[in-house]
């Protein structure tokens, strides 16, 4: 589970089970399929990734301890059990959702392991084409239950996806900014000083939950319970926002957390959107 970073994977699998659910034409006798592929292709990219990177991990305090650098699992048994779980998902997918899915899963781990993971051995802002990663399971999810890559309402679903991802990577790079350092990784910490970062990610905050709003105005949500609770917990997190950076110097891993919490009560709000209909 550490090599697969299990909550990341589950992450990805809850949100390709949103994207399916918000679908247009969704048969949910496929959904334990694609939950399962998009699982197995999750935990394949995390896992290549921590074998990619295991010399850097041995060097930073918060990833020595995993598996690879810790000397728990030799680094071509984690190879070779990526490949599987790659492989597994892959065909999971392409028999159980079709081609497109299938296809969108595989893309996600070449752009995650192909150019995020070398990008950001070369600059700070590596994390805004990075999180590029996290609007693929969603569209997994949508495709798979029928609906086309150029759904409007699928654009505004990645938008927002795409968003929530660039403050939530870079609170986490931000706690732990002098170990990149050490690592001879590039860090925001070394671009800006702490204010200038809390105001820019409070930037990305307010652009979260307007994001969201995004989704009830596109008509891809029918019950109005729904609309009113995304409403109710996007303007929640604004206003923690203004008032956690208004105090200058907030609590970097507190505010990780909110942000973590507010994306799962929205995954929760938008896959029990077409139960209450």
């Amino acid at each position: 589970m550490d090599l697969c970073k299990i909550k990341i994977a589950l992450l990805s699998a809850y949100s390709a089970a949103a994207g399916f659910a918000l679908s247009p034409f969704h048969d949910r006798a496929h959904l334990i399929p694609l939950i399962t592929g998009v699982f197995f292709l999750a935990c394949s990219g995390c896992a290549l990734n921590q074998y990619q990177e295991r010399d850097i991990d041995a060097i930073m305090e918060r990833t020595r301890h995993r598996p690879l650098p810790s000397g728990r699992i030799n680094p071509l048994h984690a190879l070779l059990f990526s490949t599987v779980l790659m492989v597994s998902g892959f065909f999971l997918l392409l028999f159980a959702s079709g081609l497109i899915p299938s296809v969108l899963g595989m893309c996600a781990i070449v752009w995650y392991n192909g150019l995020y993971t070398r990008l950001k051995k070369k600059s700070a802002f590596a994390v805004i084409p990075g999180a590029m990663t996290g609007v693929v399971p969603p569209a997994i999810g949508w495709t798979a239950g029928g609906g086309m890559l150029s759904d409007p309402q699928l654009l505004l679903l990645c938008f927002f996806f795409f968003i929530w991802q660039v403050p939530h990577f870079w609170l986490l790079i931000v706690n732990h900014g002098d170990e990149y350092k050490e690592a001879g990784l590039p860090s925001l910490t070394e671009v800006f000083t702490r204010t200038q970062l809390g105001r820019i990610i409070f930037i990305w905050i307010i652009s979260t939950s307007v994001s969201c709003l995004f989704l009830s105005a596109s008509g891809i949500i029918h019950a109005s319970l729904i609309n009113y609770s995304l409403f109710g917990v996007s303007l929640s997190l604004a206003l923690y926002g203004s008032e956690t950076f208004r105090k200058g110097d907030p609590h970097y891993s507190l505010v990780f957390n909110v942000i973590n919490l507010y994306m799962f009560v929205v995954l929760a709000l938008l896959s029990i959107d077409r139960f209450l209909i």
